[in-house]
């Protein structure tokens, strides 16, 4: 698959998929075996909350590059039809931005630049 030849909303889709097992693997090798923990921890993470505040902290940082923040623009702006009702446009869009960036990372074969990025998340949150 070819990462350029995909929608914003068809990148953060996978990229969605993508964050979501990382994350959960992640916790998983830490240690966070009880359902309810790992539920509780993996929301910090894969919320559109989390990924919109994981986004902004980073952005506000320039540690995205310059094709990072044109992949956020192109999933940000693309148009998601509905809205989940646990949060707000513009936090979702924003989500959907990062998750973009995530899937094109992975069909362009940059897992290591993924796991940089959990890296970061896991000192944004606190969670070791």
């Amino acid at each position: 698959m070819r990462p350029d030849e995909h929608s914003g909303r068809t990148l953060a889709y996978l990229g969605d998929a993508v964050w979501t097992l990382k994350v959960r693997e992640w916790l998983i090798e830490q240690g966070y075996g009880t359902g309810k923990q790992l539920q509780k921890l993996t929301i910090r993470f894969v919320s559109a909350r989390g990924q919109a505040a994981l986004y902004d902290h980073l952005h506000e940082e320039g540690w995205f590059t310059e094709t990072e923040e044109e992949l956020f623009h192109r999933g940000r702006n693309d148009n998601a039809g509905t809205v989940p009702r646990s949060t707000d446009v513009l936090t979702y869009r924003r989500s959907t931005g990062f998750e973009a960036i995530l899937g094109w990372l992975r069909l362009s074969g940059q897992d290591e630049r993924i796991d940089e990025l959990l890296q970061k998340a896991v000192e944004m949150t606190g969670v070791l």
